[in-house]
């Protein structure tokens, strides 16, 4: 049996990759959908369902994009956090440190209902805007 469209050699004889063509509609709503959820993960589901898919699916890629702002405001958080914490902490001579752990977790907790909702919106073919997040990604 024959491959459909085998790869063709370009000049130099080396065969060139096969494009990857547009997303289907349940295809795009699926990876669309993907973006929001993997933000329970951290950025990187998002950054790289972006990056694969961007050009192949509109609705994906606005998504995705939305999806990555908020991670990555929700990263800019924790390092913000992290460092609010620490100071209040040395000056309270650790008593910051018993209830310090409260807004981190608080964070946590923010990012996850978020991503579901994404996720929940997303797969019916919504959009879907996070209360806050800083928008780098245009």
């Amino acid at each position: 049996m024959t491959e459909p469209n085998p790869p063709q050699p370009d000049p130099a004889g080396q065969p060139q990759p096969a494009t990857a063509g547009p997303l289907t509609h349940e295809q795009d709503l699926q990876w669309a959908s993907f973006a929001h959820l993997g933000g329970i993960l951290g950025f990187l589901p998002s950054l790289i369902i972006w990056l694969v898919f961007k050009d192949r699916g509109q609705f994906t890629n606005t998504e995705a994009k939305e999806a990555l702002n908020f991670q990555i405001t929700a990263a800019i958080a924790y390092v913000a956090i992290l460092i609010v914490n620490s100071i209040l902490t040395a000056v309270t001579f650790g008593f910051w440190a018993l209830i310090g752990w409260i807004l981190p977790l608080a964070l946590w907790v923010l990012v996850i209902v978020f991503s579901i909702q994404g996720f929940l919106k997303t797969k019916d073919g919504n959009h879907y805007r996070y209360p806050f997040a800083i928008r780098l990604i245009k």
